[in-house]
């Protein structure tokens, strides 16, 4: 979602809060956004306990999760270094 977020300028913000406002007026406005959070909070929520159990069950299993997120960092790294000189050309 943040992705998003990034790749719109303060005049679109500005113009998307501009319809908001015309559309539900200045009242609705404030319960509107305490939804939003509430919902980005509960998604954020979910979001970190399937992390937890997943951790959980590979730990149970014996499964190294540190070691794994070391390799997959790595390779990550390598492919930031591959397409970082393709980017720049």
């Amino acid at each position: 979602m943040y992705s998003i977020i990034l790749f719109i300028s303060g005049p679109e913000i500005l113009f998307i809060g501009l319809i908001v406002l015309l559309v539900f007026g200045a009242d609705k406005i404030p319960e509107i956004t305490r939804g939003l959070g509430r919902g980005i909070r509960q998604v954020k929520d979910a979001t970190e306990d399937i992390k937890s159990e997943i951790k959980k069950s590979a730990e149970k299993q014996g499964i190294d999760t540190k070691s794994i997120k070391k390799e997959i960092d790595d390779v990550k790294d390598q492919m930031d270094e591959l397409t970082g000189s393709i980017r720049r050309k």
